[in-house]
């Protein structure tokens, strides 16, 4: 059964009931989604976010993501800037560990500060619980739903659903993810859009039993990662699992009891701590697993539909920024939909020409991320180490010329934001 988030309507807030609102439907209220509903509000849309969840999961459940440069100035933008800083994870060290040799302990800060001066760790729950806030009171939510149906007509599209009533929008969006139900009903199956890049990942949360605070504790393997690292607001830890398979595994992605079984499976053996983490598997709620998969699009539009986010070029998660990708992105789009009110089509095109550039080089990051923070050989287990232990103690500028030669700080730092104030309707709250 779906039900509906109340919000004040547009028109009641800032007196242009005569003007005809364009409406917006977003599936997906994760980042992109919210991030999304939010601009197109302040440009004077109605937006409409679908969300197949029975209810936002508030708190701090998800892996841990990143916020680069622009993704960062977004959330300022937004007002959400101090909140997002608040709520970084604050892992200050990490150690890293390999069978037979000695731990490296690597200050995490400075790692990170050579790849971007502005970067912000965040586990994915509490950045989706602060984009809620944000536009909870000024966005229509219709949680518990799903899209079943799209037929765009070229004037609008109309919409059923699996339990509302059918509507008509001016415009589709799909911000649901690397699943994504509009990329499917649109675009096609997502078989043929895949490009698996040979990882896996899984992420739970769990008691920490090592008293590991602000410190992450890694251990790596050929084709193997095993970590947990303290949350500060809970005191509890999170588990995070990353491994290798030449042949694609065959799994529901919505079936997380099948997935639990795949992880242990892999992990049964390990030794380390892992067989501490394990135990608290069977009973995670929070459990996430997916492939690190790219999604690959000629396009991201169709009319009247289109794409943003993992729904239309996902990097792959863990290793090509999506999160700050999908924040950037869904700025932009809001941008050029906005400026482009009248021809809400040629926006998609605008939106898709402005950002396909910064699309492709974050695409471009992840196999290289991959083989950087999974090795798949004996040399590449011991390079890890020491590139880590050794790049903090170089001069920054030496440290952001390195990370660009293989494309992760031009990837992330490469998109200028746009500047669309003078498109703003309704004053911001």
């Amino acid at each position: 059964m779906a039900f509906t988030i109340a919000y004040l309507p547009l028109s009641k807030q800032s007196g242009e009931g005569v003007e005809a609102m364009q409406n917006v439907l977003i599936s997906g209220a994760s980042v992109a989604g919210p991030v999304l509903a939010y601009w197109l509000r302040q440009y004077g849309f109605e937006p409409t976010i679908v969300e197949r969840t029975p209810a936002l999961r508030h708190g701090l459940g998800g892996h841990a993501v990143d916020l680069f440069g622009s993704g960062v100035e977004v959330a300022r933008r937004m007002g959400i800037g101090e909140a997002v800083q608040a709520a970084r994870t604050r892992t200050e060290l990490m150690t890293l560990f390999r069978n037979g040799k000695k731990p490296v302990e690597i200050n995490v800060d400075k790692l990170s500060s050579g790849i971007s001066d502005r970067h912000v760790e965040i586990l994915r729950g509490e950045l989706t619980s602060l984009l809620y806030d944000a536009t909870r009171d000024r966005v229509e939510y219709l949680f518990g739903d799903s899209i079943a149906t799209l037929n765009d007509d070229g004037q609008g599209v109309d919409v059923t659903f699996e339990h509302s009533e059918p509507r008509r929008f001016d415009l589709v969006i799909g911000a649901d993810g690397m699943h994504s139900t509009v990329r499917r009903l649109a675009f096609g199956p997502e078989e043929s859009m895949r490009r698996p890049l040979g990882g896996y990942l899984g992420v739970y949360s769990m008691p920490d039993e090592l008293a590991l605070g602000n410190r992450m504790f890694v251990h790596m393997e050929i084709g193997k990662i095993a970590s947990t690292y303290g949350v500060h607001q809970t005191g509890q830890a999170r588990a995070a699992f990353l491994f290798r398979r030449r042949e694609e595994l065959q799994y529901d992605y919505r079936d997380k009891d099948q997935q639990k079984r795949i992880l242990a499976d892999e992990f049964r053996d390990y030794g380390w701590e892992v067989p501490r983490l394990l135990k608290h598997l069977d009973a995670a709620e929070d459990f996430y697993f997916d492939s690190i998969t790219q999604i690959t699009l000629d396009s991201w539009q169709r009319g009247r539909i289109g794409l943003v986010g993992d729904a239309g070029y996902c990097p792959g998660p863990a290793v090509g920024g999506g999160t700050s990708l999908a924040v950037v992105t869904a700025y932009v789009l809001a941008g050029e939909l906005a400026a482009a009110r009248a021809d809400l089509p040629s926006g998609l095109r605008n939106y898709e020409n402005k950002i396909r550039r910064f699309v492709d080089l974050s695409r471009a990051v992840g196999p290289k991320v991959m083989g950087s923070i999974i090795p798949d050989s004996a040399t590449a287990l011991r390079a890890v180490p020491i590139a880590a232990s050794v790049l903090p103690h170089l001069p920054l500028w030496v440290q952001r010329k390195l990370w660009s030669q293989n494309g992760v700080g031009k990837a992330l730092d490469s998109l200028p934001l746009p500047d669309y104030s003078d498109l703003i309707r309704v004053p911001q709250s």
